[in-house]
């Protein structure tokens, strides 16, 4: 098996939460093969640059993937996070922003 992806560990942690609305930081762990501290660190990149927001849901984390922001690669303005999205995972995460349409998915706090 190769030693590397074409898609960075943050573009994964974006795919993951759009498919998987209930995925917590230990299952990011595990499919990207990184410590949970490391998926809480993606996680708070993606806040912190504006492409997932995050709302607290009882004891747990919600994250909302802000599918209409550009890609913040320079050479690749014109498409959005949603479209990429939609184009890898085959859905329809492109949408206009609209709740049914954007990309969500859960997490846990880092310290359970």
């Amino acid at each position: 098996m190769a030693s590397w992806t074409f898609l960075t560990a943050h573009a994964r942690v974006l795919l993951l939460v759009a498919h998987d609305p209930g995925i917590r930081l230990r299952d990011i762990a595990a499919s990207l093969d990184v410590t949970e501290r490391s998926a809480f660190g993606i996680i708070t990149d993606l806040v912190e640059a504006g492409y997932v927001v995050k709302e607290k849901d009882g004891r747990r984390n919600r994250y909302h993937v802000q599918a209409h922001l550009p890609l913040p690669e320079p050479t690749a303005r014109e498409r959005t996070v949603g479209e990429v999205l939609a184009l890898l995972a085959g859905t329809d995460a492109g949408g206009n922003g609209d709740s049914a349409r954007s990309a969500t998915a859960g997490g846990e706090e880092a310290g359970t």
